[in-house]
């Protein structure tokens, strides 16, 4: 394979994850797994799973529950859905699940984060700001020190 099949390959894949990343940003509150994603794009799932990984630095499944909990969020700044009704608003079918993956990357449940107003982020203005400064500031991090016991706690 020349240099430049090799380059053809490679934009027609990412052009490719971008439809990938593009659908999961746009039906987040569908039920979506690897293997529809990879069929939609004629790809195997495994294929799919390296290649996003690849270009994007995380799984597609962990893109996608970033999404859900970027949207969640939002829905429970808003506060007047519980946090059961924003699981499934957001797409998640397991209140356990969204709930711990929720705790996972803004480092603390659903429930606290939408009844402490400095937690759900009213001290933050995002008014006047871009949308892409905007979406940055306010976008869940994974929280590391949530899930792993200081060096006194050890």
């Amino acid at each position: 394979m020349t240099s430049k099949t090799a380059d053809a390959d490679r934009l027609r894949d990412l052009a490719l994850l971008r439809r990938v990343r593009d659908r999961m940003d746009r039906d987040y509150t569908q039920p979506l797994d690897v293997a529809a994603l990879a069929a939609g794009v004629h790809m195997s799932a495994g294929h799919l799973s390296r290649q996003f990984k690849a270009a994007y630095g995380e799984s597609p499944y962990s893109y996608l529950m970033t999404r859900r909990i970027e949207r969640a969020m939002m829905l429970l700044r808003r506060g007047d859905l519980s946090v059961t009704e924003v699981c499934f608003a957001v797409g998640c079918s397991s209140l356990g699940t969204f709930s711990t993956r929720f705790a996972e990357l803004v480092g603390v449940p659903p429930s606290v984060y939408r009844d402490d107003p400095v937690l759900a982020g009213a001290q933050v203005d995002t008014a006047g700001l871009p949308a892409c400064i905007a979406k940055q500031v306010t976008r869940p991090v994974r929280n590391r020190e949530a899930r792993t016991p200081g060096p006194d706690l050890a």
